[in-house]
C-alpha cells in the first residue's frame, strides 16, 4: 500500500467528525427552536377547541395559508364564540355559511405581521415604536367590487384617499386595496389616551371591558406563538366592521346628511385597471367606477387610510357626527332662524356654506365618548351638542360614527360673521373680510365684536365692483378704473373701519369707536361717521340689528367713509370753524417751513401712518409767545406768523412737538396708564422727543419734555382725520433745548 492510500481511511474519520460537529452547531444556531409552536393552523387543531374556526378556514381556502410560512397574528374565535354566533344568526354550523361571508370573517380575524400583546400598542414608525399609541392594526381584509348607487355607476369600490392636515387628498392610490382595520382595546392604550371602560362601552355596549378586547370581544387566551406566527383566543365571532360610509348608507334616519354628501361631494371615476382586474375574477364586463369624495372635507368617509403614513390608522381614525333629518332641517331652513333662510338652499349659497356645515360634523381623529367636548373638529371647535343629544355611537373599521339628535352650530354659523356670511346681499363684504383674514377674528366666539355690515350695493354706490372674470376688486373714480392693488385696498379698508372691537349692543348716546383697522369712527344716536363722513357731510343711519353669540351686526343706510384728505386739510377746516382755539395753530403752520400749502401734507406725515395732534387754543399760544417760547410781541402775546429768520426753525420744532408719531391716541373717558410716545420732533443726530401721555375720565394728562403737565379740552378734541385724531390742549408743550 503506497502512502496515498494508507492516509485515506483516517481522511474520511476527520471528515466525518468534522460534519457531525457543523451540524450540531448549525442546529444549535438556526434550528426550529423547541419552545416553537406548529404553524397556525395546526396549533389550532391541537387545542381541539377551535374546530368551527377551522371549519371556516377550510371554507375561505385559507387552510394552506394558515398552514405555511408567513408572519401573522390572528384574532381566533374558539367553539363557544361560534356557538353565539351561530345563535345570533338563527344557524346551525358553519356549513350555512356562504363562502364569501367565510373569507370576511378569516380575513378580518387575520393581521399582517405578527404582534404579541404587548407589541400590539406600538404605534410604528421609522426608527422604532412608539408605545401606548395605537388601537388598530391593517388586517387581510378589503371590500373590492360593490354594487353601486344606480345603473350609470353600477358597479364601485371606495376610495382610498388620505388626509393631511384637515385637507382630504381626494385622490385614488393605486395598488392601494383599502384594507380594513381591526381595532382593540388594551389598557396601556388606554390608560396613555386617559380612556376608561365607558369609553369602550360606549361603542360595544354588551361587552364587559377586560383589559385586552378585540372589537366587541375579549381576548381569552393571549399570546399564542406558532411558527408563523402569534394567535390570540378570543370568545366572539368578529365580522368586519363597516367603514363609516357604509354605515351612514344604512341609516335612513340620517339621510338628508348622507344626501349632502351624496349631490354635492361624491364623483365617480371609471377606472381601467380595476374594471380588467374584476373581469378576470368574475368574468364580468361592468365597468368599475372608484367613489370619490371631495377634497373640500377633511377625510373621505370611504377611506380606510388616515394620513400619508401607511401605519397611522394604528393610531387614529376620522369620525363623523350625522344629525338626525329633524334636526338638520330645522337648523338648515327654519323661515326665522335657519342658516338657509336667506339662500334658501345650497345651490343659490357659496360653495364655502355647505363645505363649513359638512366640515363642522367631522373630525381628523378619533373622538372617544369620554372626550366629546373637548376634542376640536375639523374646523378647530369643540362640540356644541351634549352627550344627551347623541343617539348612538360605533367604532368603524375608520373611526368613529356618531348620530345626534342635534347639529354642530359651527361658529361661521353663529358668531357676527354669519350675519353677512349667511346673506345674499354681502357677498363683497364676505370676500373682504376673508381675503384680510378678519374673518378669523370674528368666527372667535371668545372675542367681542360689533360690525356694521355693507352690502353690494352699498359697494356699488362707491363705485366699488369685484370682477370674477379677472379676480379682482375694481374701483372707478371719475369714470376711470384705478389699479387692481388700489381698488383691494380701498375695498379692505372700508370693510375694516366697519368692525369694532367689542360688543355694543346699543348705538343711543354719542361716542368714539375704534375700528379693526385702528382708526376711529363716530356714532351719534344710530348715526355713524367717518372723518370721510365729515367731508362731504353725511352719516351711515343703522336701519337693523341683529344679536349673534360674540357680539351685534348692524345694517346701515350709507356707508362709513374714511377720509383721503391730508391732515393740514382739517386743521384748515377747524381753524375756519372754530377759530378762537385753532386759527393761531393753523397760521403758523401754514407758513411755516414744514407744510406744503399745495398738497397740504406736514413734513414727517406720510400716507398710511397715524398721528396725533395737540392744537393749543389761541389763548395758549399768546401765552407762550409772552414767555418768548413762540415768535410774537411778547407785550401783547400776538403772534407773528411769518417770523425772522433765525424764528423759523423754533415754530418748525413746536409743530413737530405737537405731533405724536404712529399712534393715534382718543380723549375717549377711558383710564389707562401714561405712555411715552415719541414726536415728530428729532435731534440732529436723531434722538426723538417724547410727550408722556395718561388717558383720564375727563381728559388727556401730558407731561412735556421740561416736565409741565398739559391737559386736553374734551369738548374739542377727538376731531377725526387721516388715520388721526386732532385734540385741543389748554397750554403749548415745550421740548428739551
Amino acid at each position: 500500500m503506497n502512502i496515498r492510500d494508507f492516509r485515506l481511511p483516517f481522511l474520511f474519520l476527520a471528515f466525518w467528525l468534522l460534519s457531525a460537529c457543523s451540524k450540531k452547531e448549525w442546529d444549535d444556531y438556526y434550528g426550529r427552536p423547541d419552545w416553537l409552536g406548529a404553524p397556525i393552523y395546526q396549533q389550532l387543531e391541537e387545542r381541539q377547541n377551535f374546530k368551527s374556526f377551522l371549519a371556516l378556514a377550510d371554507k375561505a381556502g385559507y387552510k394552506t395559508i394558515l398552514s405555511s410560512q408567513g408572519w401573522w397574528t390572528l384574532f381566533a374565535p374558539n367553539d363557544a364564540a361560534f356557538s353565539l354566533y351561530f345563535k345570533e344568526n338563527g344557524i346551525g354550523s358553519v356549513d350555512q355559511i356562504s363562502v364569501k361571508d367565510a373569507q370576511a370573517i378569516v380575513k378580518y380575524s387575520l393581521v399582517i405581521d405578527a404582534y404579541r400583546k404587548d407589541q400590539l400598542t406600538n404605534y410604528q414608525v421609522a426608527g422604532g415604536g412608539q408605545p401606548n399609541m395605537a388601537y388598530k392594526r391593517r388586517t387581510a381584509y378589503y371590500d373590492f367590487v360593490k354594487d353601486g348607487p344606480n345603473a350609470q355607476y353600477k358597479k364601485i369600490v371606495d376610495g382610498n384617499s388620505t388626509a393631511k392636515d384637515g385637507v382630504n387628498s381626494g385622490a385614488y392610490i393605486a395598488n392601494d386595496n383599502n384594507n380594513k382595520h381591526i381595532p382593540y382595546f388594551i389598557q396601556g392604550f388606554m390608560d396613555n389616551k386617559q380612556l376608561t371602560a365607558a369609553d369602550y362601552n360606549a361603542v360595544f355596549p354588551n361587552i364587559t371591558y377586560s383589559g385586552f378586547n378585540v372589537a366587541g370581544s375579549s381576548v381569552v387566551n393571549a399570546d399564542i406563538l406558532a411558527e408563523n406566527g402569534v394567535i390570540h383566543e378570543i370568545d366572539h365571532v368578529i365580522t368586519p366592521l363597516k367603514n363609516i360610509d357604509d354605515e351612514l348608507a344604512t341609516r335612513p334616519e340620517y339621510s338628508a346628511f348622507k344626501k349632502l354628501l351624496d349631490d354635492y361631494m361624491v364623483s365617480y371615476v371609471e377606472n381601467a385597471d380595476l374594471t380588467s382586474r374584476y373581469k378576470v375574477l368574475t368574468g364580468a364586463t361592468d365597468k368599475v367606477f372608484v367613489k370619490l369624495y371631495s377634497s373640500a372635507l377633511a377625510f373621505a368617509p370611504n377611506s380606510e387610510n388616515f394620513t400619508n403614513n401607511t401605519t397611522d390608522p394604528q393610531m387614529d381614525g376620522f369620525s363623523l357626527v350625522a344629525p338626525s333629518n329633524t334636526a338638520m332641517n330645522e337648523y338648515l331652513y327654519n323661515p326665522q332662524t335657519g342658516i338657509l333662510r336667506k339662500f334658501k338652499s345650497f345651490d343659490a349659497a357659496p360653495a364655502s356654506v355647505l363645505n363649513d356645515f359638512l366640515r363642522s360634523h367631522m373630525w381628523s381623529a378619533s373622538l372617544w365618548h369620554s372626550q366629546l367636548k373637548t376634542l376640536p373638529n375639523a374646523q378647530n371647535e369643540r362640540a356644541t351638542f351634549d352627550l344627551a343629544d347623541v343617539r348612538e355611537e360605533k367604532i368603524m373599521s375608520n373611526g368613529m360614527f356618531y348620530g345626534v339628535d342635534n347639529v354642530q352650530r359651527a361658529n361661521v354659523f353663529s358668531t357676527t360673521y354669519s350675519v353677512p356670511y349667511l346673506d345674499p346681499a354681502y357677498l363683497l363684504f364676505v370676500r373682504a373680510l376673508e381675503e384680510t383674514s378678519v374673518k378669523y377674528s370674528l368666527i372667535n366666539p371668545n372675542r367681542k365684536f360689533t360690525i356694521f355690515t355693507i352690502s353690494d350695493s352699498q359697494f356699488a354706490q362707491a363705485n366699488i365692483t369685484y370682477s370674477s372674470q379677472y379676480i379682482k376688486w375694481v374701483y372707478t373714480l371719475n369714470g376711470v378704473e384705478q389699479n387692481a392693488q388700489a381698488s383691494q385696498t380701498r375695498a379692505h379698508r372700508i370693510v375694516q373701519n366697519s368692525i369694532i372691537n367689542g360688543d355694543l349692543p346699543s348705538l343711543s348716546g354719542r361716542g368714539l369707536l375704534l375700528t379693526y383697522n385702528d382708526e376711529y369712527i363716530k356714532y351719534d344716536n344710530g348715526k355713524l361717521y367717518g372723518a370721510g363722513n365729515e367731508d362731504v357731510g353725511d352719516v351711515a343711519t343703522v336701519t337693523s340689528s341683529e344679536n349673534t353669540i360674540n357680539g351685534h351686526a348692524y345694517s346701515t343706510s350709507g356707508i362709513i367713509k374714511f377720509t383721503e384728505k391730508e391732515i393740514g386739510f382739517h386743521l384748515q377746516k377747524l381753524a375756519a370753524s372754530d377759530p378762537a382755539n385753532f386759527s393761531h395753530f393753523y397760521n403758523y403752520l401754514l407758513n411755516s417751513v414744514v407744510y406744503n400749502a399745495t398738497t397740504q401734507v406736514i413734513t414727517g406725515t406720510s400716507t398710511g401712518t397715524s398721528y396725533t395732534i395737540f392744537v393749543p387754543t389761541n389763548a395758549a399760544i399768546e401765552d407762550a409767545v409772552r414767555k418768548g417760547l413762540l415768535p410774537g410781541n411778547a407785550s401783547t402775546g400776538a403772534p407773528t406768523f411769518a417770523p425772522a429768520q433765525d424764528q423759523i426753525e423754533k415754530v418748525s420744532k413746536f409743530i413737530k412737538y405737537h405731533i405724536l408719531n404712529k399712534k393715534t391716541i382718543a380723549d375717549d373717558g377711558k383710564p389707562d396708564d401714561a405712555t411715552a410716545v415719541e414726536t415728530l420732533l428729532a435731534s440732529l443726530d436723531g434722538e426723538k422727543e417724547y410727550v408722556n401721555v395718561t388717558k383720564q375720565t375727563s381728559s388727556l394728562r401730558l407731561l412735556d419734555s421740561k416736565g409741565n403737565f398739559v391737559t386736553t379740552n374734551q369738548v374739542l378734541s377727538n376731531n377725526l382725520s387721516n388715520r388721526t385724531l386732532i385734540h385741543s390742549i389748554n397750554k403749548v408743550l415745550e421740548y428739551a433745548d
